[in-house]
């Protein structure tokens, strides 16, 4: 017999993990119209999510069908393939002897299979593959948290990452840029500074080199530089920089030459989903590290 085919795309999302969670699928079919579907679950994990997105995407479907299902999840494409009989052998207890996780999940997601034909496939996160990056989309969506304004044309969109080591006292940051299909990179390592005012300095020195007064999103991975730029920086100014117990402001002169540099533009700060990140926040961060180690290496203090 024959079976019809379908393509079945899938992902979760947590923040924090564990913590609220969702799940998302999207669901191609050889013709027609393709399907979405995504949840939401108020106390979960990562994992929990990866195994639901792909259960309910198998459940969808009204009749048995040869499947290709993508997961980003390896701990699902490898449990589901590899892992899943010796678990059954041992009564649900892993090599170590102890209880398999989310046993619930992967029994309901095996019976599922039984009704259809399904190959597993690993694909990359957050790389670009675009069914992959809109099952990631509905599942954070459907997590509650907003979007991160990826699409927008309009606007020049700026990835930061950036790495210390603090007891070398030894870092560095990149920066990636991307408008409309226009891309630069740029970064420096830094020397006795700390995390925290690296990630001021990567933004400052990301805005100054912009030659175009269009918006700008700003993609960091430090709620202290969103909340110092987003809700801290009028109150300090009008302070005369001084915190509310009269001490000066933490990192004050990398403060001051920021709040005047968002004067002259627009910028709205994102924080990143760590775990989750933007394909250009990870290579950003990547940059980052491969730029340490270089200044590692030129220092003699690998």
């Amino acid at each position: 017999m024959i079976l019809p085919t379908v393509k079945i795309y899938t992902d979760g999302s947590c923040s924090p993990n564990p913590g609220p969670g969702g799940w998302g699928v999207v669901i191609l079919p050889p013709k027609g119209k393709k399907r979405e579907l995504s949840g939401r679950v108020e106390a979960t994990t990562n994992n929990r999510m990866e195994l639901q997105a792909a259960l309910k995407g198998l459940a969808s479907l009204s009749s048995a069908h040869a499947v290709e299902l993508y997961t980003d999840s390896t701990y699902v494409q490898k449990g589901i393939t590899s892992w899943i009989d010796g678990w059954r052998k041992r009564n649900w207890l892993t090599a170590a002897k102890e209880p398999v996780k989310n046993q619930d999940l992967w029994e309901a997601l095996s019976d599922e299979m039984e009704h259809h034909q399904v190959r597993w496939f690993w694909v990359k996160g957050h790389a670009d593959d675009p069914n992959n990056e809109r099952a990631d989309a509905l599942a954070v969506a459907a997590r509650g948290r907003a979007l991160l304004p990826l699409s927008d044309e309009t606007a020049i969109h700026i990835f930061f990452g950036i790495t210390w080591k603090q007891k070398k006292q030894i870092g560095s940051w990149a920066a990636v840029f991307r408008y409309q299909n226009h891309y630069k990179v740029i970064g420096e390592g830094v020397e006795g500074s700390t995390a925290n005012r690296i990630h001021i300095q990567a933004a400052l020195n990301g805005l100054c080199s912009l030659k175009r007064r269009l918006p700008v999103h700003l993609y960091t991975s430090s709620g202290y530089l969103k909340d110092g730029a987003g809700n801290w920086l009028k109150g300090w100014e009008r302070n005369g920089w001084l915190t509310r117990e009269g001490k000066e402001v933490s990192n004050c002169e990398e403060w001051k030459q920021l709040n005047s540099q968002l004067q002259k533009m627009t910028v709205t700060f994102h924080v990143i989903d760590k775990d989750m990140p933007p394909c250009h926040s990870q290579e950003a961060k990547e940059l980052a590290r491969e730029w340490v180690t270089d200044l590692e290496e030129r220092e003699g203090r690998s």
